[in-house]
């Protein structure tokens, strides 16, 4: 199911999802929407609804202490997402390799994708998909390069439902401005 994209663009990071919730050959059109904001963040979910619900409503992204953004993102960010997921009892287990689920996230003006088992992506083209319409969405992205930002996250929406089965408008797209976070970098004593 699902269908997520995200684009940096000059001064905003955009992203867009479907709204399709899919179980075998069943598909629900859903109200509530799979991008969304948390604090600073933009971040739009595939896999389940409430793994979406609780990085939405009880993900609480830790302060950044770092200058480097990708370390904050791989360590401190990651480490907050398990503990949210587990606490919401939907991170799983199997044979001691602990999972979650796949999303993106826009942050300090860049875009990164976290897989199920917690590794932490970006892409260099400033551009990513994520669900079962992904490769649609991507391509429809590599051919529209030089429309705006909103128009080519729509077009990749719209290709990606046309050829996936799990992919259903109406399809939700945000966007966030890129705004350098102040540090909380403690002081040495």
């Amino acid at each position: 199911m699902t269908c997520i994209v995200g684009l940096v663009d000059n001064d905003r990071v955009w992203m867009g999802g479907d709204s399709a919730g899919v179980s075998g050959l069943d598909i629900t059109v859903r109200a509530d929407t799979k991008v969304f904001h948390n604090e600073d963040m933009l971040i739009g979910f595939t896999n389940s609804f409430r793994m979406g619900q609780l990085l939405h409503y009880r993900l609480q992204p830790p302060p950044r202490e770092t200058d480097d953004v990708f370390r904050y993102m791989v360590v401190d960010f990651v480490d907050a997402v398990r503990a949210c997921l587990k606490d919401g009892g939907w991170a799983q287990k199997s044979n001691d390799v602990e999972s979650g689920g796949c999303f993106l996230v826009a942050y300090e003006g860049r875009l990164f994708s976290v897989q199920s088992d917690y590794q932490v992506g970006e892409a260099i083209r400033g551009y990513h998909a994520i669900g079962c319409g992904a490769d649609y969405a991507l391509g429809s992205l590599a051919s529209t390069e030089g429309l705006p930002a909103e128009q080519r996250v729509r077009k990749a929406l719209e290709c990606a439902e046309t050829f996936s089965g799990g992919v259903r408008a109406p399809f939700t797209v945000q966007s966030l401005p890129i705004v350098r976070a102040k540090l909380t970098l403690t002081e040495a004593a």
